[in-house]
């Protein structure tokens, strides 16, 4: 009986790494959670913000600001997401960010865990992205 559980236990240990490491690889996702609806995510689940202040193409977020939202870069191709919305900017830092639909992409510092969303609505600037 011990011996089937620690297999069971591996097995789905074993599954739920490969399919961590799967994610990890894949761009920006659609997730659903209740009180947000539909928003971006990258590979890994991590929410993704857009910034009011930001125009399309252009980055406000500078300095002290990108060490609380940093600039999202995505790796991969992406998943439920029309691939013509999302691209590329370079910074003025000289840095590259991801954006959708011309709005460049942050984390939230304070988001510590896949399905965190603790930014939305920071100060009414900062808010999930809805595909």
């Amino acid at each position: 009986m011990t011996s089937r559980f620690l297999f069971g236990a591996a097995a789905a240990a074993s599954l739920f790494l490969s399919s961590h490491a799967l994610a990890e690889g894949h761009g920006p996702a659609v997730a659903q959670k209740e009180g947000l609806g539909k928003h971006l995510v990258d590979g890994a689940g991590r929410t993704l913000y857009v910034f009011k202040k930001d125009s399309p193409g252009q980055s406000a977020c500078q300095g002290e600001c990108l060490a609380k939202w940093p600039a999202y870069l995505a790796e991969g191709a992406p998943a439920g997401i029309d691939a013509k919305d999302l691209g590329t900017i370079t910074r003025a830092d000289g840095a590259k960010q991801s954006t959708y639909k011309g709005q460049p992409l942050y984390y939230f510092a304070a988001d510590k865990a896949a399905g965190d969303a603790k930014g939305q609505g920071v100060k009414e600037v900062w808010f999930v992205v809805a595909p």
